[in-house]
Protein backbone atom coordinates (compact mmCIF):
# COMPACT_ATOMS: atom_id res chain seq x y z
CA UNK A 1 0.00 0.00 0.00
CA UNK A 2 0.98 3.26 -1.07
CA UNK A 3 2.53 5.52 1.78
CA UNK A 4 1.37 9.05 3.07
CA UNK A 5 4.37 11.62 0.65
CA UNK A 6 6.12 14.06 2.00
CA UNK A 7 4.84 16.16 -1.12
CA UNK A 8 1.33 15.24 0.10
CA UNK A 9 1.55 15.82 3.57
CA UNK A 10 2.90 19.33 2.58
CA UNK A 11 0.26 20.16 0.30
CA UNK A 12 -2.08 19.24 2.53
CA UNK A 13 -1.04 21.21 5.34
CA UNK A 14 -0.40 24.37 3.60
CA UNK A 15 -3.83 24.39 2.37
CA UNK A 16 -4.23 25.65 6.16
CA UNK A 17 -2.37 28.82 7.69
CA UNK A 18 0.95 28.38 5.94
CA UNK A 19 0.16 28.53 2.67
CA UNK A 20 -2.30 30.62 3.24
CA UNK A 21 -0.21 33.44 4.57
CA UNK A 22 2.37 32.34 2.10
CA UNK A 23 0.08 33.48 -0.61
CA UNK A 24 -1.66 36.53 1.00
CA UNK A 25 1.13 38.38 1.82
CA UNK A 26 3.58 37.73 -1.10
CA UNK A 27 6.95 35.96 0.05
CA UNK A 28 8.09 34.67 -3.23
CA UNK A 29 8.16 38.50 -4.57
CA UNK A 30 9.62 39.45 -0.92
CA UNK A 31 12.40 36.65 -1.48
CA UNK A 32 13.50 37.96 -4.88
CA UNK A 33 13.20 41.69 -3.50
CA UNK A 34 15.63 40.37 -1.11
CA UNK A 35 18.25 38.73 -3.47
CA UNK A 36 16.91 34.97 -2.94
CA UNK A 37 17.02 33.73 -6.38
CA UNK A 38 17.62 29.91 -7.43
CA UNK A 39 21.05 28.77 -7.91
CA UNK A 40 20.71 25.01 -8.42
CA UNK A 41 18.71 22.39 -6.86
CA UNK A 42 14.72 23.89 -5.56
CA UNK A 43 14.09 27.11 -6.10
CA UNK A 44 14.13 30.04 -3.06
CA UNK A 45 10.21 29.90 -2.05
CA UNK A 46 10.16 26.02 -2.44
CA UNK A 47 13.12 25.89 0.19
CA UNK A 48 11.66 28.35 2.37
CA UNK A 49 8.52 26.95 3.10
CA UNK A 50 10.62 24.14 3.94
CA UNK A 51 12.24 25.48 6.29
CA UNK A 52 9.51 27.51 7.47
CA UNK A 53 7.16 24.55 8.09
CA UNK A 54 9.83 22.39 9.64
CA UNK A 55 8.57 23.36 13.45
CA UNK A 56 5.62 22.39 13.03
CA UNK A 57 6.04 18.82 12.50
CA UNK A 58 8.03 18.76 15.61
CA UNK A 59 10.72 16.64 14.38
CA UNK A 60 14.32 17.95 13.39
CA UNK A 61 14.65 18.43 9.46
CA UNK A 62 16.72 15.76 9.03
CA UNK A 63 14.32 13.34 10.44
CA UNK A 64 11.95 14.71 7.48
CA UNK A 65 14.06 14.58 4.89
CA UNK A 66 15.42 10.50 6.28
CA UNK A 67 11.15 9.62 6.55
CA UNK A 68 9.97 11.13 3.06
CA UNK A 69 13.16 11.12 1.26
CA UNK A 70 11.71 9.95 -2.15
CA UNK A 71 9.27 12.31 -2.33
CA UNK A 72 11.28 15.60 -0.22
CA UNK A 73 10.51 18.59 -2.63
CA UNK A 74 14.55 19.57 -2.05
CA UNK A 75 17.86 17.30 -1.26
CA UNK A 76 19.06 18.52 2.33
CA UNK A 77 22.17 20.15 0.27
CA UNK A 78 20.01 22.41 -1.24
CA UNK A 79 18.28 23.64 2.16
CA UNK A 80 21.82 24.44 3.48
CA UNK A 81 23.40 26.47 0.35
CA UNK A 82 20.24 28.51 0.64
CA UNK A 83 21.12 29.39 4.44
CA UNK A 84 24.59 29.79 3.86
CA UNK A 85 24.43 32.44 0.84
CA UNK A 86 25.46 35.50 1.13
CA UNK A 87 23.48 36.79 -1.63
CA UNK A 88 20.60 37.34 0.46
CA UNK A 89 19.47 40.37 2.60
CA UNK A 90 18.04 38.57 5.65
CA UNK A 91 17.21 41.86 7.23
CA UNK A 92 15.60 43.53 3.99
CA UNK A 93 13.64 40.94 3.62
CA UNK A 94 12.14 40.75 7.71
CA UNK A 95 11.44 44.58 6.72
CA UNK A 96 9.34 43.85 3.56
CA UNK A 97 7.11 41.14 5.04
CA UNK A 98 6.65 43.03 8.38
CA UNK A 99 5.76 46.33 6.35
CA UNK A 100 2.99 44.04 3.87
CA UNK A 101 1.53 42.92 6.64
CA UNK A 102 1.29 45.94 8.10
CA UNK A 103 -0.26 47.34 5.20
CA UNK A 104 -2.14 44.78 4.28
CA UNK A 105 -3.80 43.34 7.47
CA UNK A 106 -3.34 45.66 10.63
CA UNK A 107 -3.66 49.68 9.47
CA UNK A 108 -7.16 49.26 8.59
CA UNK A 109 -7.98 47.53 12.09
CA UNK A 110 -6.04 50.53 13.78
CA UNK A 111 -7.55 53.68 14.26
CA UNK A 112 -5.99 56.42 12.73
CA UNK A 113 -4.67 58.50 15.77
CA UNK A 114 -3.38 55.47 17.90
CA UNK A 115 0.39 55.86 18.88
CA UNK A 116 2.23 53.51 16.59
CA UNK A 117 5.70 52.68 18.16
CA UNK A 118 9.39 51.20 17.14
CA UNK A 119 10.79 48.96 19.77
CA UNK A 120 14.19 48.34 20.13
CA UNK A 121 15.94 45.53 22.67
CA UNK A 122 18.50 42.76 22.41
CA UNK A 123 18.67 38.86 23.86
CA UNK A 124 20.62 36.63 23.96
CA UNK A 125 21.26 34.32 21.48
CA UNK A 126 23.06 31.23 22.71
CA UNK A 127 25.42 28.83 21.61
CA UNK A 128 26.69 28.25 24.81
CA UNK A 129 28.46 24.49 23.57
CA UNK A 130 29.97 25.88 20.75
CA UNK A 131 33.64 27.16 19.78
CA UNK A 132 33.85 27.14 15.88
CA UNK A 133 30.86 29.02 14.76
CA UNK A 134 31.71 32.29 12.72
CA UNK A 135 32.32 35.29 14.88
CA UNK A 136 31.31 33.93 18.50
CA UNK A 137 31.83 36.20 20.98
CA UNK A 138 31.40 36.19 25.06
CA UNK A 139 28.36 38.08 25.79
CA UNK A 140 27.26 39.41 29.01
CA UNK A 141 24.16 37.82 30.21
CA UNK A 142 21.98 40.36 32.01
CA UNK A 143 19.01 38.27 32.70
CA UNK A 144 21.07 35.63 34.73
CA UNK A 145 20.23 35.38 38.24
CA UNK A 146 22.03 34.04 40.91
CA UNK A 147 25.54 32.85 41.06
CA UNK A 148 25.03 31.57 37.26
CA UNK A 149 27.56 32.53 34.65
CA UNK A 150 27.13 36.51 33.42
CA UNK A 151 29.23 35.67 30.29
CA UNK A 152 28.01 33.40 28.02
CA UNK A 153 29.45 32.07 24.57
CA UNK A 154 26.69 33.40 21.65
CA UNK A 155 25.58 36.73 20.36
CA UNK A 156 23.49 39.55 21.19
CA UNK A 157 20.16 39.53 19.33
CA UNK A 158 20.03 43.48 18.82
CA UNK A 159 15.70 43.35 17.83
CA UNK A 160 14.14 46.24 16.54
CA UNK A 161 10.16 45.70 16.09
CA UNK A 162 6.43 47.72 15.76
CA UNK A 163 3.39 47.52 17.85
CA UNK A 164 0.29 49.89 17.61
CA UNK A 165 -0.06 48.57 20.95
CA UNK A 166 -2.40 45.12 20.03
CA UNK A 167 -0.01 43.25 17.62
CA UNK A 168 3.90 43.41 17.81
CA UNK A 169 5.81 42.68 14.36
CA UNK A 170 9.42 42.21 14.49
CA UNK A 171 11.24 44.97 11.51
CA UNK A 172 14.85 43.71 11.67
CA UNK A 173 17.51 42.45 13.65
CA UNK A 174 21.34 41.77 13.68
CA UNK A 175 23.17 39.09 15.26
CA UNK A 176 25.92 41.09 17.44
CA UNK A 177 29.43 39.79 17.82
CA UNK A 178 32.05 41.87 19.73
CA UNK A 179 32.57 45.11 18.46
CA UNK A 180 36.21 44.50 19.58
CA UNK A 181 38.77 41.72 18.87
CA UNK A 182 39.23 41.12 22.23
CA UNK A 183 35.56 40.21 22.98
CA UNK A 184 35.27 37.84 19.77
CA UNK A 185 35.87 34.25 20.45
CA UNK A 186 36.03 33.39 16.58
CA UNK A 187 36.75 35.35 13.65
CA UNK A 188 35.59 35.36 9.94
CA UNK A 189 35.58 31.46 8.96
CA UNK A 190 35.68 31.63 5.07
CA UNK A 191 36.92 34.55 2.94
CA UNK A 192 33.31 36.43 2.02
CA UNK A 193 32.81 38.74 -1.43
CA UNK A 194 33.08 41.79 0.85
CA UNK A 195 30.47 43.36 -1.76
CA UNK A 196 27.70 40.99 -0.93
CA UNK A 197 24.65 41.39 1.18
CA UNK A 198 26.21 38.40 4.04
CA UNK A 199 29.95 40.60 4.02
CA UNK A 200 27.76 43.75 5.01
CA UNK A 201 25.72 41.82 7.69
CA UNK A 202 29.23 41.11 8.77
CA UNK A 203 30.96 44.24 9.16
CA UNK A 204 27.18 45.32 10.78
CA UNK A 205 27.62 42.79 13.59
CA UNK A 206 31.16 44.01 14.77
CA UNK A 207 30.01 47.40 15.26
CA UNK A 208 28.75 49.48 18.76
CA UNK A 209 25.15 48.39 19.63
CA UNK A 210 24.27 51.61 19.60
CA UNK A 211 25.71 52.25 15.79
CA UNK A 212 23.16 49.43 14.85
CA UNK A 213 20.31 50.23 16.24
CA UNK A 214 20.75 54.18 14.35
CA UNK A 215 20.96 51.80 10.86
CA UNK A 216 18.41 49.83 11.81
CA UNK A 217 15.91 52.79 12.15
CA UNK A 218 17.28 54.44 8.99
CA UNK A 219 16.69 51.61 7.03
CA UNK A 220 12.81 51.23 8.87
CA UNK A 221 12.66 54.84 7.98
CA UNK A 222 13.54 54.25 4.31
CA UNK A 223 11.24 51.61 4.27
CA UNK A 224 8.07 53.55 4.99
CA UNK A 225 7.48 51.65 8.22
CA UNK A 226 4.65 54.05 9.82
CA UNK A 227 5.55 54.92 13.71
CA UNK A 228 5.88 58.30 15.10
CA UNK A 229 8.03 57.05 18.70
CA UNK A 230 11.07 54.72 19.26
CA UNK A 231 10.83 52.98 23.01
CA UNK A 232 14.14 51.34 24.41
CA UNK A 233 15.25 50.77 27.86
CA UNK A 234 18.18 51.85 29.97
CA UNK A 235 20.71 49.57 27.52
CA UNK A 236 20.40 52.34 24.58
CA UNK A 237 19.54 55.41 26.44
CA UNK A 238 22.12 57.96 26.10
CA UNK A 239 22.16 61.66 25.65
CA UNK A 240 24.06 61.22 22.27
CA UNK A 241 21.54 58.09 21.16
CA UNK A 242 18.64 60.63 22.14
CA UNK A 243 19.92 63.94 19.66
CA UNK A 244 20.67 61.10 16.99
CA UNK A 245 17.19 59.58 16.93
CA UNK A 246 15.79 62.84 17.15
CA UNK A 247 17.62 64.01 13.89
CA UNK A 248 16.07 60.63 12.26
CA UNK A 249 12.79 62.30 12.86
CA UNK A 250 11.69 60.09 15.51
CA UNK A 251 10.80 61.13 19.63
CA UNK A 252 11.79 58.98 21.95
CA UNK A 253 10.22 57.34 25.39
CA UNK A 254 12.69 55.65 26.89
CA UNK A 255 13.58 54.24 30.51
CA UNK A 256 16.67 55.77 31.85
CA UNK A 257 19.48 54.81 34.70
CA UNK A 258 19.92 56.63 37.55
CA UNK A 259 23.81 57.15 36.78
CA UNK A 260 26.20 60.02 38.36
CA UNK A 261 27.56 60.32 34.90
CA UNK A 262 23.86 61.22 32.85
CA UNK A 263 23.30 64.60 33.46
CA UNK A 264 20.57 67.29 32.81
CA UNK A 265 20.30 71.19 32.34
CA UNK A 266 18.20 71.99 35.45
CA UNK A 267 17.53 75.81 36.59
CA UNK A 268 20.86 76.91 34.76
CA UNK A 269 22.74 74.19 36.48
CA UNK A 270 24.06 70.88 35.82
CA UNK A 271 22.43 68.18 38.01
CA UNK A 272 21.66 63.76 38.09
CA UNK A 273 18.12 62.74 38.18
CA UNK A 274 18.37 61.72 41.81
CA UNK A 275 19.31 65.61 42.65
CA UNK A 276 15.79 66.99 40.71
CA UNK A 277 14.34 64.76 42.04
CA UNK A 278 15.22 65.53 45.88
CA UNK A 279 15.07 68.97 44.88
CA UNK A 280 10.95 69.28 44.16
CA UNK A 281 7.95 68.50 45.51
CA UNK A 282 6.58 65.37 45.09
CA UNK A 283 2.86 64.52 44.45
CA UNK A 284 0.69 63.63 47.19
CA UNK A 285 -1.53 60.14 46.89
CA UNK A 286 -1.92 57.64 44.94
CA UNK A 287 -0.55 59.22 41.99
CA UNK A 288 0.49 57.25 38.99
CA UNK A 289 3.78 59.34 39.29
CA UNK A 290 5.49 60.82 41.24
CA UNK A 291 7.28 63.95 39.53
CA UNK A 292 7.05 65.24 36.36
CA UNK A 293 10.34 67.58 35.18
CA UNK A 294 10.77 69.66 31.47
CA UNK A 295 14.56 69.61 31.38
CA UNK A 296 17.14 69.63 28.84
CA UNK A 297 19.84 67.03 28.24
CA UNK A 298 23.67 68.12 26.47
CA UNK A 299 26.12 66.47 24.19
CA UNK A 300 28.84 68.85 22.99
CA UNK A 301 27.34 71.77 21.48
CA UNK A 302 24.17 70.45 20.68
CA UNK A 303 21.18 70.52 23.42
CA UNK A 304 16.99 68.37 23.47
CA UNK A 305 14.43 69.25 25.56
CA UNK A 306 13.44 66.26 27.38
CA UNK A 307 10.37 65.70 30.28
CA UNK A 308 11.59 63.54 32.83
CA UNK A 309 8.55 61.45 34.72
CA UNK A 310 9.57 60.01 37.92
CA UNK A 311 7.82 56.42 38.76
CA UNK A 312 7.43 54.66 42.04
CA UNK A 313 8.77 51.26 41.53
CA UNK A 314 6.40 48.51 41.89
CA UNK A 315 6.93 46.71 45.42
CA UNK A 316 8.59 49.64 46.86
CA UNK A 317 7.90 52.30 49.14
CA UNK A 318 11.15 54.71 48.61
CA UNK A 319 12.49 53.02 45.00
CA UNK A 320 11.51 55.07 41.82
CA UNK A 321 12.24 54.69 37.76
CA UNK A 322 12.74 57.41 35.34
CA UNK A 323 11.21 57.75 32.39
CA UNK A 324 12.52 59.65 29.52
CA UNK A 325 10.14 61.56 26.59
CA UNK A 326 12.08 64.10 24.06
CA UNK A 327 7.92 64.45 22.69
CA UNK A 328 7.21 67.31 25.04
CA UNK A 329 3.61 66.85 24.11
CA UNK A 330 2.96 64.41 25.77
CA UNK A 331 1.87 64.24 29.20
CA UNK A 332 3.05 62.47 32.19
CA UNK A 333 0.35 59.67 31.96
CA UNK A 334 0.83 59.25 27.91
CA UNK A 335 4.54 58.59 28.99
CA UNK A 336 3.82 55.71 30.86
CA UNK A 337 1.26 54.34 28.92
CA UNK A 338 3.63 54.72 25.47
CA UNK A 339 6.35 53.25 27.40
CA UNK A 340 4.28 50.19 28.56
CA UNK A 341 4.15 48.89 24.82
CA UNK A 342 7.91 47.79 24.98
CA UNK A 343 6.49 44.15 26.65
CA UNK A 344 5.67 42.99 23.89
CA UNK A 345 9.10 42.74 22.46
CA UNK A 346 9.65 40.59 25.71
CA UNK A 347 6.93 38.09 25.03
CA UNK A 348 8.05 38.13 21.65
CA UNK A 349 11.16 36.83 22.34
CA UNK A 350 9.87 34.67 25.05
CA UNK A 351 7.46 33.23 22.15
CA UNK A 352 10.40 32.37 19.28
CA UNK A 353 12.68 30.82 22.02
CA UNK A 354 9.90 28.42 23.68
CA UNK A 355 8.02 27.41 21.04
CA UNK A 356 9.80 28.17 17.32
CA UNK A 357 12.93 27.42 18.34
CA UNK A 358 15.34 30.30 18.03
CA UNK A 359 18.80 29.54 18.24
CA UNK A 360 17.82 26.20 18.73
CA UNK A 361 17.14 24.67 15.32
CA UNK A 362 20.16 24.53 13.44
CA UNK A 363 23.79 24.05 14.91
CA UNK A 364 25.24 25.78 11.79
CA UNK A 365 28.55 27.15 12.21
CA UNK A 366 27.92 30.07 9.36
CA UNK A 367 26.67 33.96 10.28
CA UNK A 368 24.78 34.04 7.17
CA UNK A 369 22.69 30.55 8.46
CA UNK A 370 22.21 31.77 11.99
CA UNK A 371 20.79 35.04 9.96
CA UNK A 372 18.57 33.27 7.74
CA UNK A 373 17.28 31.19 10.47
CA UNK A 374 16.14 34.45 12.77
CA UNK A 375 14.47 35.29 9.70
CA UNK A 376 12.99 32.62 9.34
CA UNK A 377 12.07 32.37 13.29
CA UNK A 378 10.31 35.68 13.03
CA UNK A 379 8.38 35.19 9.97
CA UNK A 380 6.79 32.05 11.97
CA UNK A 381 6.19 34.47 14.71
CA UNK A 382 4.57 37.07 11.83
CA UNK A 383 2.10 34.24 11.22
CA UNK A 384 1.22 33.48 14.64
CA UNK A 385 0.62 37.18 15.43
CA UNK A 386 -1.55 38.15 12.39
CA UNK A 387 -3.83 34.80 13.22
CA UNK A 388 -4.01 36.03 16.67
CA UNK A 389 -5.05 39.58 15.77
CA UNK A 390 -7.53 38.37 13.01
CA UNK A 391 -9.55 35.89 15.95
CA UNK A 392 -12.19 36.67 17.36
CA UNK A 393 -10.93 34.57 20.73
CA UNK A 394 -8.58 34.97 22.81
CA UNK A 395 -6.02 32.65 22.14
CA UNK A 396 -2.14 33.08 23.06
CA UNK A 397 0.45 33.00 20.83
CA UNK A 398 1.82 29.57 22.39
CA UNK A 399 -2.14 28.06 22.39
CA UNK A 400 -2.04 28.88 18.80
CA UNK A 401 1.23 27.21 18.15
CA UNK A 402 -0.09 24.10 19.06
CA UNK A 403 -2.94 24.56 17.74
CA UNK A 404 -1.00 24.51 14.28
CA UNK A 405 0.93 21.62 15.06
CA UNK A 406 -2.71 19.60 15.66
CA UNK A 407 -3.94 20.89 12.42
CA UNK A 408 -1.18 19.53 11.07
CA UNK A 409 -1.44 16.19 12.41
CA UNK A 410 -5.66 16.25 11.53
CA UNK A 411 -4.61 16.07 7.70
CA UNK A 412 -1.71 13.52 8.33
CA UNK A 413 -4.64 11.52 9.85
CA UNK A 414 -7.40 12.10 7.28
CA UNK A 415 -4.79 11.40 4.52
CA UNK A 416 -4.16 8.36 5.81
CA UNK A 417 -7.63 7.47 6.37
CA UNK A 418 -8.30 8.89 2.34
CA UNK A 419 -5.42 6.15 1.30
CA UNK A 420 -6.87 3.09 3.22
CA UNK A 421 -10.61 3.75 1.43
CA UNK A 422 -9.01 4.76 -1.91
CA UNK A 423 -6.75 1.28 -1.81
CA UNK A 424 -10.34 -1.01 -0.85
CA UNK A 425 -11.76 0.72 -3.14
CA UNK A 426 -9.32 -0.57 -5.99
CA UNK A 427 -8.72 -3.94 -4.41
CA UNK A 428 -12.90 -4.44 -4.90
CA UNK A 429 -12.59 -3.34 -8.56
CA UNK A 430 -9.89 -5.91 -9.27
CA UNK A 431 -10.70 -9.10 -7.01
CA UNK A 432 -14.19 -8.92 -6.84
CA UNK A 433 -14.94 -6.57 -10.46
CA UNK A 434 -17.52 -4.44 -8.95
CA UNK A 435 -18.25 -1.29 -11.13
CA UNK A 436 -17.56 2.05 -9.47
CA UNK A 437 -21.23 3.11 -8.88
CA UNK A 438 -21.76 0.22 -7.23
CA UNK A 439 -18.52 0.82 -4.85
CA UNK A 440 -19.54 4.52 -4.65
CA UNK A 441 -23.28 3.49 -3.61
CA UNK A 442 -21.38 0.76 -0.62
CA UNK A 443 -19.19 3.45 0.42
CA UNK A 444 -21.73 5.88 0.78
CA UNK A 445 -23.58 3.31 2.92
CA UNK A 446 -20.36 1.98 4.85
CA UNK A 447 -20.22 6.00 5.70
CA UNK A 448 -23.88 6.61 7.32
CA UNK A 449 -22.76 3.68 9.42
CA UNK A 450 -20.31 5.71 10.90
CA UNK A 451 -20.25 8.37 13.99
CA UNK A 452 -20.22 11.73 13.19
CA UNK A 453 -16.25 12.57 13.65
CA UNK A 454 -15.48 9.57 11.29
CA UNK A 455 -17.66 11.09 8.28
CA UNK A 456 -16.41 14.75 9.08
CA UNK A 457 -13.01 13.47 8.49
CA UNK A 458 -13.83 11.50 5.09
CA UNK A 459 -15.66 14.78 4.13
CA UNK A 460 -12.47 16.96 5.26
CA UNK A 461 -10.29 14.76 2.98
CA UNK A 462 -12.82 13.79 0.22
Amino acid sequence: MSSISYDSALQNSSSGKSKSFIKRYSIASILRKSGAFKLQGGSSIVCFFVLFQSVFFQTSLFQQYKNHKRSFPCSVDTLYRFLNSTSVNWRRFTTLLSLSIIKKSILHLTEPDRRKVLIVDDSLFSRAHSSKVELLSSVYDHAAHGKASRYVRGFRMLTLGWSDGNTFLPISHCLLSGATKKTRIQGLLKSVDWRTNGARQRRLSMCKATDVMLKLLRDAKVSGIPATHILFDTWFCFPSSLIQVKKLGYDVVAMVKKAKNFKYLYQGESRTAMQIFRLLKKRPGRSKYLLSVDTTIQKGEETLPVRLVFVRKKGSKKDYLVLISTDMNLTPEEIIQTYGKRWSIEVFFKVCKTYLRLSKEFRSLSYDAMTAHVSIVFARYMMLAIDQRERTDERSLGDLFYLTIEELSDITYAEALQLLLKHLEQLLIKEVGISEEEIDRLMDLFMKTLPAIWREIRQNCA
